[in-house]
């Protein structure tokens, strides 16, 4: 158990898996205090719906929990848990097709600091208006992303939103890095003929 002493913040993700494998509950909190907003935030950008990606979040991190003590360690913490999200997210998406529900997106979610929206493209020493427009046209290129084909879409969100690297994305989406770097090529191209530019 993580001693009154311990800082969490100072243990890295490693330690902490280390912690939970033993039955520490308090480093499994710690892990989850620190991403659940990450996977809302993946979630989201796949379903574009605030109580699907909510739903889908506390379910990844209840597999996450339950699988835990068999996890290897070959790939970093977020990575695996980035995958499991991902794969969660794209069974509800599948679900919610097969039941012919329509999913509509967000733009005031929040990330898990609350302090930076989802997508920053908004000055704070911008003038209302200029905001405003920021705000429309942000609200536009989200319309447009839910349009792109779900994998070079994923790939877009893990590259833009979540700022992950290549290789890390490679390893969530299961595919090669030079896969990514095409998926992610062909999401912004489409993305700037469906907005016109």
């Amino acid at each position: 158990m993580m001693s009154d002493k311990e800082d969490s913040t100072e243990l890295t993700d490693k330690e902490l898996v280390a912690l939970v494998q033993k039955d520490d509950i308090e480093a499994f909190e710690v892990l989850m205090d620190k991403y659940i907003g990450r996977a809302y935030q993946i979630a989201l950008g796949i379903l574009g719906s605030k109580s699907d990606a909510e739903e889908v979040a506390q379910d990844a991190f209840i597999r996450i929990h339950r699988a835990l003590p068999n996890f290897r360690g070959d790939s970093e913490f977020s990575t695996w848990m980035y995958r499991i999200v991902v794969n969660q997210s794209r069974n509800r998406y599948r679900w919610n097709k097969r039941r012919g529900s329509q999913s509509t997106f967000s733009i005031d979610a929040q990330n898990e600091d609350r302090d930076r929206p989802t997508f920053e493209i908004v000055d704070k020493s911008m003038s209302p208006d200029k905001e405003m427009v920021l705000d429309e046209l942000e609200s536009e290129i989200i319309r447009k992303m839910n349009d792109l084909p779900d994998t070079n879409k994923e790939a877009l969100i893990l590259r833009n939103i979540k700022e992950l690297s290549y290789d890390q994305i490679a390893d969530i989406l299961e595919c090669k890095v030079g896969t990514v770097k095409s998926r992610i090529a062909r999401a912004r191209e489409e993305l700037r003929k469906n907005m016109g530019l």
